[in-house]
Formats: structure tokens, C-alpha cells, sequence
């Protein structure tokens, strides 16, 4: 039990050297709580004991001034909140950055600003911490040389919960397991969320939009994503939800609409007797719905609602054997079947083939002509006398015939 001291320092100036503050924290004892009224404080502190760092108001800035990482953690039990921190290094091999944690447990970092620092809070081996309700920008750099919003690196049962990164690079969880990502905001990013060599995390009720990729899981097992809205990924290849070797996920309830990519999906589940459900989204007015790149068999996908996409389904390769998914009990628009007995199932299956307008797998030069009269003359002669056997894609055995909202 730490004895709480409540220390608050009154300056007369609006501008201070950060000396003063580090003076403030390194004469502190362990567990006081400094309350800082508006000002700047220009230059780096660092933090090695339990302590709280409170703007009493706003306006309380802490300026880096262009050199290192800003605040530096060194300890457990360290609380920063209503800061404003800008101003970091630039040097990426330095990981320069707003608020660097390393191996420090029960932090939070929570109604603070960060602009104009590479990296914004960069955590190394931290636990059972708390960010919330951060605004996080980065340097005015070209997007693929911005530094990482929020990077949890072998950081465990944390909760990431109500930031915004806004022109930031990437939030990236590698090697971070239990965290609870929650109701975050990302904008014209390059990766919103990005998971390597990450197990048993729940990502929920987040908002991605113009971005290069909203998630992407590669390496990771034992994954909830669900209530999650990715909207207009960039570019012609925007991603909404990619998972690439993963094992055990659950996608339920996501809502991916106006990207290039709406789920793509390669090789997973990546291991052997296992399944990924991918149940109750809503895959809207995408260029593709589903994008099945090599082996992936063994998915469970179904209730899902896919409506307004260009293509439903492609396979970019032979191997992929997307016939080998449980697919089932998906409303798709474009089915062409009746529902006779009224139980809202479709009499027959719904069945997904390539034909002719899918040249462009082959020669993407060939999508410039996509949707015109030509390729749509193509299509309908091979589905009407095909010169050659269409490849078969996958078959939903009951489809929903009829969906609400």
C-alpha cells in the first residue's frame, strides 16, 4: 500500500523548462499525485517510481521539443491523464514517442492529447493497464513513414478502450495476448488494428474508416472481432478484415461496407481440424464480399448478410478450395431460387461459380473493362453455353431467401 502524497505545483510562468517538472517528480515520493496548472513544460521527463501526473485544467502542454521520446515509464502503478504531449524525435530505429511504458504493470494513460510526436504510446512488456479516451496524431510525414499510433508489444490483459489515432501509421498488438480492444476510433491510417503472434483478445465496437486496411489478423489464435464497423478502406486493394493464418477466430456481427476487399481470407484456419466462424456480418457494397487467397477450408460462414458487392466470392487460385467451408444460411442478392414452402430458406442451393467476367484473376489489366457491355456479353454466353466447364466456387445449401434491416 502506497501512502498517497498530493502535491500541486503553481507556477507564475506559462513556460517552463522541464527540469522543473523532473525536479517536481524525482522529489516526490512514491504514490504522490502532481496536479500541473496550464502552461508549457519544454523537454523530456522520465518517470521511475509509482506517481499520477494530473492537468488540473486544460492547456497543460508537455513539449519535447523535436529530440527523444517526450515521458518515459519506468515503473508500475503510474497514472498520466488530461495531458497534452507533443513534439517527439524523429528517428524510427529510436521508436521517438509521445509515452514510451516499459515492463510496468497497472498503468493508465487516459484523456490525454498526443500530437505531432512519431509514435504516439509505445508499451514494451506491459500488464493489466488501462488507455483510454486518447486522441493520438502523428508527425506530417508520408503515411508509410508515420510512426505506429499505439504499439502493444508482448503486453498482456490490458484495455485499449475510446482513442482515436487520426493520421497515424498502424495500431499493432504482436506478441500480446488478453488485451480488450474496445470502441476505438482509426481514420486514415495505414493499418487501424493489426495483429501478429497474438492469442485470446477481444476487439469490439470499433470504428475504421479511410484507411489503407481496417483489420488485419496474421499468426494469431483464440479472437473475438465482433460489432466492429470498417468502412472505406483506400485504395484497390482496401481491406476491411483480413485474416491470414489464423486459427480459432470468432468474426460475428461486423458490419464491412465500400472497400476493395471486404473479409479476405488466407490459409486459415491455419491449423489442421480446426474451424473460424464467420457468423452474422453484414458484407455491403464492396468491390469483392469474400476473397479466398490459398488453402482455406474448414471455415464456418453463416447468417451472414451479403448484399451490393460487385463479386460475392473469388478465389485468386486453384488451391484455395472454398467448396471445403461450411457455408450456410447466408442471405445473398443475388440468389435466384424460391422459397415455395414460405420458410424463408431457399428450395435450392445457392451455388457460386467463375465464369468469363472473372478474367481479370488472370490479367487484372483486363478490369478496366469491368462492367462493360462486353464483359457482361461474356458472362451471360458463359452461363447460357459455356465454351468450357465454369470453375465451382462454393455452395450454400440454405440460402436465406429474405432479409430485415
Amino acid at each position: 500500500m502506497f501512502r498517497i502524497f498530493l502535491l500541486t505545483i503553481v507556477f507564475l510562468t506559462a513556460e517552463l523548462s522541464a527540469s522543473v517538472l523532473q525536479e517536481a517528480i524525482d522529489n516526490a515520493p512514491s504514490g504522490s499525485i502532481l496536479k500541473l496548472p496550464a502552461g508549457v513544460y519544454k523537454g523530456k521527463i522520465t518517470i521511475d517510481k509509482p506517481l499520477t501526473i494530473i492537468g488540473k485544467e486544460s492547456g497543460v502542454i508537455i513539449d519535447g521539443e523535436g529530440e527523444g521520446t517526450v515521458i518515459t515509464v519506468k515503473s508500475s502503478f503510474v497514472t498520466l491523464k488530461n495531458l497534452k504531449i507533443i513534439n517527439s524525435g524523429a528517428r524510427h530505429e529510436k521508436i521517438d514517442a509521445a509515452i514510451t511504458i516499459s515492463e510496468a504493470k497497472q498503468c493508465e494513460v487516459s484523456d490525454c492529447v498526443i500530437d505531432d510526436c512519431l509514435f504516439g504510446i509505445d508499451m514494451q512488456m506491459v500488464s493489466n493497464s488501462i488507455i483510454s479516451n486518447n486522441r493520438i496524431t502523428s508527425k506530417n510525414f508520408e503515411l508509410g513513414l508515420k510512426g505506429d499510433g499505439l504499439r502493444l508489444w508482448y503486453s498482456n490483459n490490458n484495455i485499449v478502450k475510446k482513442n482515436s489515432l487520426i493520421h497515424s501509421r498502424d495500431m499493432v498488438v504482436w506478441y500480446s495476448h488478453g488485451n480488450t480492444i474496445e470502441e476505438n476510433v482509426g481514420e486514415y491510417c495505414r493499418y487501424s488494428l493489426h495483429f501478429m503472434y497474438a492469442g485470446k483478445n477481444n476487439v469490439i465496437n470499433n470504428r475504421y474508416q479511410y484507411n489503407s486496411v481496417g483489420i488485419f489478423f496474421m499468426y494469431s489464435k483464440d479472437t473475438i472481432a465482433s460489432g466492429n464497423i470498417i468502412k472505406s478502406s483506400l485504395g484497390a486493394t482496401g481491406m476491411g478484415i483480413g485474416l491470414k493464418e489464423v486459427t480459432n477466430f470468432t468474426i460475428k456481427d461486423n458490419t464491412i461496407l465500400y472497400c476493395a476487399q471486404g473479409l479476405y481470407i488466407d490459409r486459415s484456419p491455419f491449423e489442421p481440424e480446426t474451424n473460424n466462424w464467420i457468423e452474422n456480418n453484414k458484407i455491403l457494397y464492396n468491390a469483392e464480399a469474400l476473397h479466398f487467397h490459398s488453402l482455406s477450408e474448414d471455415n464456418i460462414i453463416k447468417n451472414n448478410k451479403i448484399m451490393g458487392n460487385i463479386e460475392d466470392v473469388v478465389n485468386d487460385g486453384k488451391s484455395s478450395k472454398t467448396y471445403n467451408n461450411d457455408i450456410r444460411e447466408n442471405y445473398w442478392d443475388n440468389y435466384e431460387g424460391f422459397d415455395r414452402d414460405g420458410d424463408n430458406i431457399g428450395d435450392t442451393p445457392h451455388k457460386v461459380y467463375r465464369y468469363a467476367d472473372q478474367l481479370w484473376l488472370y490479367n487484372p489489366n483486363v478490369k478496366f473493362f469491368y462492367g462493360s457491355p462486353v464483359i457482361s456479353l461474356l458472362n451471360f454466353l458463359a452461363k447460357l453455353a459455356p465454351f468450357t466447364k465454369p470453375l465451382f466456387l462454393l455452395e450454400d445449401k440454405k440460402p436465406i431467401v429474405k432479409t430485415e434491416g
